[in-house]
C-alpha cells in the first residue's frame, strides 16, 4: 500500500511539474488575467463578432456555414491558418480572412521556451 501511495505521489508530482512548465499563447490584454485560457477565449469571441464579414452570393444573399478551422499561434506569436473545412467556399474565405486579424500575441512556452500552439475551432456562421 505504501508503494502505491509512493508511485501515486510521483506521478502526481510529474504531471504538476510538466503543467507549470507549460504555458498558453496570451492575447493582447489577458497578461495580467487570472486565467489566460479564458481570457484567451472570451478575445476569441469578441474577435469573432467584431471581424467576420458575412459574404454575399451572386444574387446579393448573405452565405451561412459551418466551418473548422485549425490554426497556430507560432513561436513568434503570430497567427497562421493551417487549415479550413466547410461546405461553403465563402464562408470558408470569410473565416480565413477573420482569423488571419487576429493581433500578434505573446506565445505558448514549453519548458521556458516559446512553442507554437495549434487550435482546432469550430464556427456557425
Amino acid at each position: 500500500m505504501k508503494s502505491v501511495l509512493l508511485i501515486a505521489s510521483f506521478v502526481i508530482g510529474s504531471i504538476t511539474t510538466v503543467a507549470a512548465q507549460q504555458t498558453s499563447p496570451v492575447w493582447p490584454g489577458c497578461e495580467d488575467s487570472k486565467n489566460v485560457k479564458t481570457c484567451f477565449n472570451k478575445k476569441l469571441s469578441k474577435h469573432v463578432r467584431e471581424n467576420y464579414k458575412y459574404p454575399k452570393n451572386d444574387a446579393g444573399e448573405y452565405v451561412r456555414g459551418e466551418v473548422t478551422i485549425k490554426f497556430e499561434v507560432d513561436e513568434e506569436g503570430k497567427v497562421n491558418v493551417l487549415n479550413i473545412e466547410g461546405d461553403e467556399p465563402l464562408v470558408n474565405e470569410a473565416a480565413k480572412e477573420m482569423i488571419e486579424k487576429m493581433p500578434k500575441m505573446e506565445p505558448g512556452t514549453l519548458q521556458g521556451e516559446p512553442d507554437a500552439r495549434e487550435f482546432t475551432v469550430p464556427f456557425k456562421f
